[in-house]
C-alpha cells in the first residue's frame, strides 16, 4: 500500500487516532484507500475531456503511488496522509481541532488541483509520455462569443 498507518502519525497523533477509531484499523484502511484514491483522481487524466489536450503534463499516476518505502514522494505522502486524517476526522468527537484539519484538507486538495491543471509541475514525478492520441494541440488563444445576456426579470 502507498500509504501505512504509521504514515498517518505525520499528521494526527496515535492516541487521537485510537480514540476517534477505537482502535479499529479496518476504519484507518478504509480512510487511507479513500485518500490515495482520491489523489489519485485528481492526477489522472481524463483523455475523454479535451482540456486534457492542451500540453500539460501528464503524470504516470501508477508509478507514483506503486512506490513504496523511501521511493515515494515525500509532498504526496504528506498530502495523502492529510485526507485520510480528514476522512478519520469524520468519525471524531476526540481531542481534535476541527478548523485546522478542514484547513489543512482544502490546502491539500487545492495543491493536487493546481498539479492536474500544471499550474505546478513536479518534474520529479514520473510523468507519462505523449502519443498521437494523447499529443493535443497548444493553442495561443481561444475564441468564441459570450452567452447571451437578457434584462427579464
Amino acid at each position: 500500500m502507498f500509504i501505512e498507518k504509521t504514515d498517518i502519525g505525520n499528521v494526527l497523533y496515535e492516541y487521537q487516532l485510537d480514540q476517534i477509531t477505537e482502535g479499529n484499523d479496518d476504519i484507518v484502511g478504509q480512510a487511507i484507500a479513500a485518500a490515495v484514491e482520491e489523489a489519485k483522481s485528481y492526477l489522472t487524466p481524463n483523455i475523454n475531456d479535451r482540456t486534457w489536450l492542451d500540453g500539460r503534463i501528464l503524470y504516470d499516476v501508477e508509478a507514483i503511488f506503486g512506490a513504496t518505502g523511501n521511493d515515494r514522494h515525500s509532498l504526496i505522502v504528506q498530502h495523502c496522509c492529510t485526507l485520510a486524517k480528514w476522512h478519520i476526522a469524520e468519525l471524531c468527537n476526540a481531542d481534535f481541532i476541527y478548523e485546522k484539519a478542514k484547513e489543512r484538507y482544502d490546502r491539500a486538495i487545492d495543491w493536487f488541483t493546481k498539479i492536474a491543471k500544471g499550474t505546478i509541475n513536479l518534474t520529479s514525478l514520473p510523468q507519462l509520455e505523449r502519443d498521437e492520441e494523447t499529443a493535443g494541440e497548444k493553442n495561443p488563444f481561444e475564441f468564441g462569443s459570450r452567452a447571451k445576456f437578457n434584462h427579464d426579470y
